[in-house]
């Protein structure tokens, strides 16, 4: 499995989650999307929080193309962001 996770840093963080919807909702319908989110930040007020969980390579990097563009492309000032491969996990 590979987790995404880490953090985005914004222009507007409400305009650029209200225009992330669609992303989130099709990530989540993706065939080994396991878990996809993005959220706002509780202390910092241009980061935004990314959280994703892939049941292998080929799932993400199918949906992941060549990333984002555009305007919500426009709206990243920064990122911090890593891949992890991981094969064990133990439900809490």
């Amino acid at each position: 499995m590979i987790l995404v996770a880490g953090y985005l840093r914004v222009t507007d963080r409400e305009k650029y989650l209200g225009s992330c919807r669609e992303v989130v909702e099709l990530a989540r319908a993706t065939e080994g999307c396991l878990d996809f989110s993005l959220g706002a930040d509780l202390v910092e007020p241009d980061r935004v929080n990314v959280y994703e969980r892939w049941s292998t390579r080929t799932a993400l990097d199918r949906f992941r193309g060549a990333g984002t563009e555009g305007e919500l492309d426009a709206q990243i000032l920064g990122a911090e962001v890593r891949e992890f491969d991981y094969t064990d996990e133990t439900r809490l």
